[in-house]
């Protein structure tokens, strides 16, 4: 018994799938700034896929016997995609910072902006000890 027609149709649909998956489609290609600053793309990548089909006709009562493959068939398939940037990773003199392009929440934005703050903190308190030292002297 060969292979039945719906099968055609999900191997070129899922054939079709594997043509457009892609490590590149998810991070992108990475972008070289003048200054030597690095920017990759990353996105976030959704497939569907749907297939079907049937046989149409009714039996003939000449025929009790027929099998599926007697009886004409139509099907058909798709796929779709939606692509959505999330990100951008950056890297800047040894630093690499990952910019999103959505925040959902504060909380991520003070997440994210905590190690700077902690720099800036640091070098108040660096300056307050150069300060008390050089009136001491």
């Amino acid at each position: 018994m060969g292979t039945h027609p719906i099968e055609n149709i999900m191997d070129t649909t899922m054939t079709s799938i594997k043509d457009m998956v892609d490590v590149n489609t998810i991070v992108g290609d990475t972008v070289v700034m003048g200054d030597g600053t690095l920017i990759i793309p990353i996105s976030k990548v959704s497939f569907g896929f749907v297939a079907g089909g049937g046989e149409y006709g009714t039996a003939e009562p000449d025929h009790p016997q027929q099998t599926p493959a007697d009886h004409p068939f139509a099907g058909g398939g798709g796929a779709g995609v939606s692509l959505n940037p999330m990100a951008f990773l950056v890297i800047h003199q040894g630093d690499v910072k990952l910019l999103p392009v959505q925040y959902s929440s504060s909380p991520e934005r003070i997440l994210e902006r905590l190690p700077k703050l902690m720099e800036e903190v640091k070098k108040l308190f660096d300056q307050d000890e150069k300060q008390n030292a050089q009136g001491q002297a």
